[in-house]
């Protein structure tokens, strides 16, 4: 297990928006003490957002996180340099040196459950393959991608700490927060806090952020 963990930093649990694409909503989640902001750099998302443009955000107190799907190690850590970037989500099928390259510390790797519904061991071998290469994990509905707009269907188990996306809603916090699991340290929110694809509702954060941040 990584010694190191971003999740260490913020008071639990972890919340981070991600698929963000302008300043305001950027400067917003933040101000409103998001610890983490994510950006996807995956073009054919309705999301994506050029890194030039991130560069110029401004997130007081956020961690900056840079959404990869397609991308290598050279490109990733160019696009991460470029952006200002804390942490790289490899949100797509990269190898365990595309991580290393960008440093243990600085990852979070997305794995999918449903894929492994059917093969435990497959997947119990899988985690325990990357768990000295990510700082964190985070599960994620559907058998690969993102933007299925909807929860993890399966049970799961973890020996990393790890954020819980999949169509998640502010109403979802009630129940799955405090955690029974220890492993869970946090949620990733997208399009639950959306008035539309890549344009937040800065209101449903406000509320969401101000129920769990505000002790």
């Amino acid at each position: 297990m990584t010694q190191f963990s971003f999740l260490t930093q913020a008071a639990p649990p972890f919340i981070k928006i991600c698929g963000l694409t302008n300043a305001q909503d950027a400067l917003s989640c933040a101000q409103l003490g998001a610890d983490g902001v994510g950006f996807i750099f995956h073009p054919p998302s309705p999301r994506f957002v050029e890194p030039t443009l991130v560069r110029d955000f401004l997130t007081p107190s956020s961690l900056r996180v840079g959404v990869f799907v397609g991308q290598g190690a050279r490109e990733i850590l160019a696009i991460m340099a470029t952006a200002r970037l804390d942490l790289a989500q490899l949100h797509g099928d990269q190898a365990l040196s595309v991580a290393r390259a960008i440093g243990a510390e600085r990852v979070i790797r997305v794995f999918w459950p449903e894929r492994y519904k059917d093969a435990p061991e497959a997947w119990a071998a899988e985690l325990d393959l990357w768990s000295a290469e990510a700082a964190a994990f985070l599960f994620d509905a559907g058998s690969g991608g993102g933007g299925h707009g909807r929860k993890v269907g399966v049970p799961f188990s973890s020996p990393q700490p790890y954020l819980l996306a999949g169509g998640l809603q502010p109403s979802d916090l009630g129940q799955l927060w405090p955690a029974d699991d220890p492993g869970l340290a946090g949620f990733d929110f997208n399009s639950g806090v959306e008035k539309s694809p890549g344009v937040k509702d800065l209101a449903a954060i406000g509320r969401l952020l101000g129920a769990t941040k505000s002790n």
